[in-house]
């Protein structure tokens, strides 16, 4: 597909030069896709932690299912490996709620 730039106001085809530069940033984009999407995991991964971390003060008696549910959420990137387990790590339901399990609190 061609794509224009516009020189003066005047539409303008790409050359064939940067029209392989604008292919080429189009295909590292594509290329880069569960990078970014892991980048929005350990975002997401983060700020779940930070909602519990007043658990793991001195004064503070964690249980063993939060123990294990704040493990699981450390241990989401070596478990998970594949944009597929991303999408699903990703996913969000009709009120972009994520709906993957391992984001329950216990």
């Amino acid at each position: 597909m061609v794509k224009y730039k516009y020189e003066n106001k005047i539409k303008v085809p790409f050359t064939a030069e940067e029209q392989a530069e604008y292919d080429d940033r189009q295909k590292a984009w594509a290329d880069d896709s569960a990078n970014r999407k892991l980048i929005n995991i350990k975002e997401i991964r983060l700020e779940k932690l930070n909602e519990t971390d007043y658990l793991a003060n001195s004064d503070m008696v964690m249980t063993d299912e939060m123990k294990a549910y704040r493990q699981g959420m450390r241990d989401i990137p070596q478990n998970n490996s594949t944009e597929e387990q991303y999408d699903l790590i990703l996913a969000r339901d009709e009120n972009r709620n994520l709906t993957h399990e391992i984001w329950s609190k216990p």
